[in-house]
Parts: structure tokens; C-alpha cells; sequence
């Protein structure tokens, strides 16, 4: 029988690594779209069965995705320009965002809401909330396209600036980060990577086209984040918060010095506007029409703790 052919953009990243070895795993044949530049290390060897296959290029050059066109996440309006031209492309599973969707203040939102468009936070919140409106008139034009929303993704992987989680965990355990950040009583809506992986095999398998989906998780502060962690190290808690205009006159200087080492700070003054609203969602759409079902914050970082530890990035 022959294997279902899936196009993985960002394949080289977080999610996108952790993606591709669960299609390969699935048998799938997997052909993962990466710059010839990217890191390879999440990605499973390519077989001589031809399971996984690396293709090279930028998703943001027509020409090289248009050669290895067939199923795709990501690299939005050059996707849809190569399913109108190719013909082949079957059904296309969009990452999108949370911040696609807007902030929370005071309440809990599901999949009908969109972005008011009034203000952003930050670039890659204004960047995803048009492309989820591009998404969605593509899917009333009839394109097969089902977008997914994941939350803030944190979980085992890589280190990345996207594993926002990981990367305060470690700033707190070698108190670099000594009080809570952000605010007890806003939330956000927490994504275990695994559970994202698994959300978008689901939509690919069984999503609705034109339907988007919620790939969220537990709401909860950043707050319960920290409480979580110092309960599963048996190490004490943070004793106080860190004020907001404190956190961001951090950020920049967190900025001045990305500007000399060349890395992306952890916090910088777009990061504390996010933190100064909620983002908390609801995926009961998701549990049912996908089988989605996201773990604890507890149960998810009850992996993250021990395997920051095994890397020695934390120590208790």
C-alpha cells in the first residue's frame, strides 16, 4: 500500500522536529521541508526505505517549495499559490497561534473568536492574526485548508526561543529569575508538545475542512508555573512577584545586550505588554472532534524538570 505523502515546513524546529518523527513513526512517508543551513539533530535519520525525506529550500521562495509541494504546515500564501498550481495537495494543516486569535482579558475564548485587530502586543501576534484572516477566506474560497491553534508549546526538545517555558525554568533555578513573572490572576493556555504533535496528525486525519481547532491545554498563570516546578524539585517557591515596569526595564536591557552577543532575550518590552493581558482558551472542540486530549500543566512538567536536568541546565 502505498504511504501517505506529508510536507513538513520548519521541519528543523521545535515542533516541527517532534512532528516529523511522529509521521515517520505513524509510517508515513514524511518529506521535511529545511534551509540547508538548519539543524537537523530533532529529525530521525532518513531511511533507505524512503520513509523521510529531506528536502532543501526556503519556504518563502516559490520555486523550491513548489518543486516538493504536497501536504503543508506553515509558509501560508506560498502554500496556497502552489495547491492552486500543483493540483496534488490533498489538505493543508495550518500552524497558526493562540495570538491569532487575540487576548483574553476576563474570560475564556473557544474558536469564534477573532482578532479585533485594535492593537498588538507584539509583530508575530499582528503577522498571525492577518494570516489566520488570509486562512480563513481561503477556506470560504473552498482551499482545503484546516488551521490549529496551539497554545504557549513547552515541553521536551529543544531549547529553542519558542520553549518559552523551559527557558524561564531555567532562568529561575539559576536565579537569574529570583520572584514570579507575570501576573497571579491573568492566564495563559499551556500546550505539552507532545499533545500539539498529536493535535495535528488529528486534524490531518480527522479536522474539518474550513474548521479551526484549538490545540490548547491547561489555563494558568505564570505564576502556577513556578509553584508547579518548585513542588516537583522540592525546592522553595519564589516569595514575591516581580513588578511589571521592573520586568520591563529588564527587557531592555535584555535587548542591548542581544544587540552585542548576537541572542534573542528571553524578556524584552513587546514580551511584558503579553504579559499584561490573558490568553486563556478553550479546546473542547478539539477533545471532540479530533479525540484531542491535552495533559496537566502538572503532568507535563513533571517531564520538563528532569529533562532539563539531565542536560544540566538546572540543578536540584
Amino acid at each position: 500500500m502505498k504511504k501517505k505523502v506529508v510536507l513538513v515546513t520548519g521541519a528543523s524546529g521545535y515542533l516541527g522536529g517532534l512532528l516529523c518523527r511522529e509521521l515517520f513513526n505513524g509510517d508515513y512517508h514524511v518529506k521535511a521541508f529545511v534551509r540547508r543551513t538548519s539543524d537537523l539533530s530533532s529529525l530521525p535519520l532518513p531511511s533507505d526505505g524512503g520513509t523521510l525525506e529531506l528536502v532543501f529550500g526556503d519556504v518563502t521562495l516559490y520555486q523550491s517549495l513548489l518543486q516538493a509541494c504536497f501536504v503543508n504546515v506553515g509558509g501560508l500564501n506560498i502554500v496556497l499559490q502552489a495547491y492552486k498550481e500543483t493540483g496534488t495537495i490533498e489538505k493543508i494543516v495550518y500552524t497558526s497561534s493562540f495570538f491569532a486569535l487575540g487576548p483574553t482579558d476576563g474570560y475564556v475564548a473557544d474558536e469564534t473568536q477573532t482578532h479585533s485587530g485594535k492593537f498588538f502586543c507584539t509583530e508575530y501576534e499582528k503577522s498571525k492574526a492577518v494570516a489566520d484572516k488570509v486562512a480563513l477566506d481561503s477556506a470560504s474560497e473552498g482551499i482545503p485548508i484546516v488551521p490549529v491553534y496551539p497554545g504557549v508549546i513547552y515541553g521536551p526538545g529543544k531549547v529553542t526561543t519558542g520553549n518559552v517555558v523551559a527557558r524561564m525554568i531555567i532562568e529561575r533555578f539559576n536565579w537569574r529569575l529570583p520572584g514570579y513573572i507575570g501576573q497571579a490572576n491573568v492566564k495563559f493556555s499551556f500546550s505539552h508538545v507532545d499533545d500539539v504533535v498529536d493535535g495535528h496528525i488529528a486534524a490531518m486525519n480527522k479536522g474539518k475542512l474550513g474548521e479551526r481547532y484549538l490545540l490548547t491545554g491547561e489555563n494558568a498563570s505564570f505564576k502556577e508555573v513556578f509553584d508547579i516546578a518548585a513542588m516537583i524539585s522540592q525546592t522553595k517557591r519564589p516569595l514575591f512577584g516581580i513588578p511589571l515596569l521592573i520586568i520591563e526595564a529588564y527587557g531592555w536591557i535584555s535587548v542591548l545586550f542581544s544587540k552585542l552577543t548576537g541572542k534573542l532575550p528571553l524578556i524584552s518590552p513587546p514580551t511584558v505588554c503579553v504579559l499584561r493581558h490573558q490568553w486563556a482558551y478553550s479546546c473542547d472542540k478539539a477533545k471532540a472532534e479530533l479525540d484531542y486530549h491535552p495533559r496537566s500543566l502538572k503532568e507535563g512538567l513533571f517531564q520538563v524538570l528532569p529533562w532539563l536536568k539531565s542536560l544540566g541546565l538546572i540543578k536540584y
